[in-house]
């Protein structure tokens, strides 16, 4: 096994747990107890988890806002089906505002064979891994949030307002019953804020991880939604919430 398929492994167990010991992941992976500790500072240095005596827990800051290429090897298979979901609401010609979550990257493999779509994006990867795409992809341009591979700041949220579009589509950190739909950051929430004053219809793609998460800032309210996409049925109390502000829900 390669270390970065081990270290995705113990991103998998950690998630799953909280909390990781050196011990067992060597015997689990049949490695010294040296590179197991290799592998959790890589993922401290993340931001992933939290090294301790013995072994390591995950940071409670990793559960809001993890980078990029970590959440990219998290839950692929749900995101393919959340993915597969969405795409039937999208139609040749359509004009799409899209954020940069790793979701939303997946949403686009998706869409490869729909005709005559435009993406208008703040991520950096889409324009690079669709550069051969039949896509018409507008770059909002921006300052870089590494960590997310996000463009944001008043150049990104300033080009949106040049756009109306059909849909805007975008995953968020957690959904709190109480409190709204949340995120992890204050400069991607207001790049988010921006694109659904900018569109007709508005699309959420969330997994069933992100039910009753509350986040560090909320974005907006049940009521700014047209759909959320998931990959489980809600619990009745979720449902009767989304048919309350008329939210229609696909699963």
């Amino acid at each position: 096994m390669l270390g970065i398929e081990r270290r995705q492994r113990i991103i998998k167990l950690i998630h799953e747990d909280k909390k990781v010991y050196v011990s067992n992941l060597s015997q689990l992976f049949k490695v010294t107890e040296e590179t197991i500790r290799r592998d959790l500072e890589k993922l401290e240095n993340e931001d992933v988890l939290s090294r301790t005596y013995g072994g390591a827990v995950l940071n409670q800051y990793t559960i809001e806002d993890l980078p990029f290429q970590t959440r990219t090897s998290m839950n692929h298979e749900v995101k393919q089906n959340i993915s597969l979901k969405a795409a039937n609401l999208i139609h040749d010609n359509d004009t799409i505002m899209i954020d940069a979550s790793t979701t939303c990257l997946e949403l686009l493999h998706a869409l490869q064979k729909k005709k005559g779509i435009t993406i208008i994006t703040n991520s950096v990867k889409i324009p690079y891994d669709f550069i051969s795409s039949n896509f018409n992809i507008i770059s909002t341009g921006g300052t870089l949030r590494a960590h997310s591979l996000a463009l944001v700041g008043s150049v990104a949220q300033n080009a949106l307002q040049n756009y109306y579009v059909n849909m805007a589509i975008m995953s968020c950190k957690g959904l709190s019953f109480d409190n709204g739909i949340m995120e992890s950051n204050e400069p991607e929430s207001e790049f988010k804020r921006r694109m659904i004053k900018q569109a007709e219809m508005v699309i959420l793609l969330v997994d069933h991880t992100k039910f009753n998460k509350t986040g560090f800032i909320k974005l907006f309210d049940f009521s700014d939604i047209d759909y959320i996409v998931t990959d489980q049925e809600p619990d009745p109390n979720w449902l009767e919430l989304f048919n309350t502000h008329n939210v229609k829900v696909i699963y």
